[in-house]
């Protein structure tokens, strides 16, 4: 029989075997919660124990092993109310390839890789900046204040980015921030966000961004228009009587058109180059898809608490 803590450290480390196997961003969130819920009974009762204060609490809030059940099934109920409709099973090679148009979280991982520019951006600028701005005002007496606020600031964004992650990629993101407890001086406070085993691989992710961001964005935009390019030059050539060319520094090196095709081209090519065109378009798609699960477990290895600290 587990027994009964009598500490709130002893509380949230029997809450974390509790939860133990569940997901690392279930974990943090329950672990903020309990801890601000039993630091609040403890400041509205200033006159008894931390002892007396949790076996108070125990039957209102509940026991460790309580709360965790209690955040296991919400987690499935949760899941349940989010999760996108299920797409309808695929036979076939084919069906599974092109199924891929009805599936939401494409279209999301597809934005998000074009936002991920932007983002990757601001995250960068602000790391380098704050980083570089706290290190010159280390010598002042503004630095340590300039400090406080630069590693806040990253937490609020590291909180950002899990919803945009979460919302956009699938991924179970932490809904609440690393809890911060204001009864402790604001020295030991310092300490805490220096050795903080996520402030540094946080600010890993917002310096890494930039690079996946600026990747992200080209693929996308490479990959699309290229594919929107094979689509429309056939349209274009066969309702409209265009000329699709291809040229290479102003220098026309191919011309396709309803009666002349270029020395290295067939009629039969039209159709070819709009079915590659087609499959492109699906194929990328696939790819955004990939990339964003892969990017929701990077973003997840790098912002998420392991509960093992």
């Amino acid at each position: 029989m587990t027994r009964t803590p009598s500490t709130i450290p002893e509380y949230l480390d029997q809450l974390r075997v509790a939860l133990a196997g569940a997901d690392p961003a279930l974990i943090q969130d329950a672990l903020y919660d309990a801890e601000e819920y039993l630091r609040s009974e403890m400041a509205e009762n200033p006159g008894k124990g931390e002892a007396e204060v949790i076996a108070s609490v125990a039957g209102s809030y509940g026991a460790p092993e309580e709360v965790a059940d209690i955040y296991r099934d919400t987690e499935v109920t949760v899941n349940k109310a989010l999760r996108p409709p299920p797409r309808p099973p695929r036979r076939s090679l084919l069906g599974g390839f092109f199924g891929v148009i009805a599936d939401p979280r494409a279209y999301a991982a597809l934005f998000y890789m074009l936002l991920s520019l932007a983002t990757g951006i601001f995250y960068f600028t602000w790391v380098v900046a704050g980083a570089s701005m706290s290190a010159g005002f280390a010598v002042l007496i503004i630095g340590i204040p300039f400090v406080i606020l630069f590693f806040g600031s990253v937490r609020v964004l590291s909180l950002v980015e899990g919803r945009l992650v979460e919302a956009m990629l699938g991924e179970r993101m932490p809904r609440r921030p690393l809890y911060a407890d204001r009864g402790k001086p604001w020295t030991q406070r310092i300490v805490d966000m220096f050795t903080d085993p996520r402030t540094w691989p946080t600010m890993l992710y917002f310096l890494a961004m930039l690079p996946l961001g600026i990747a992200y964005f080209t693929l996308v935009v490479t990959l699309t228009a290229v594919s929107l390019a094979f689509v429309a030059a056939p349209l274009a050539v066969w309702f409209f009587g265009a000329d699709a060319g291809v040229s290479v520094d102003g220098w026309q090196i191919l011309t396709i058109n309803d009666d002349i095709v270029s020395t290295s081209l067939y009629p039969w090519s039209l159709p070819l180059l709009f079915v590659v065109g087609i499959l492109m378009l699906f194929a990328t798609l696939h790819l955004a898809r990939g990339i964003g699960k892969l990017h929701g477990l990077f973003a997840k290895h790098l912002l998420v608490k392991s509960a093992a600290y």
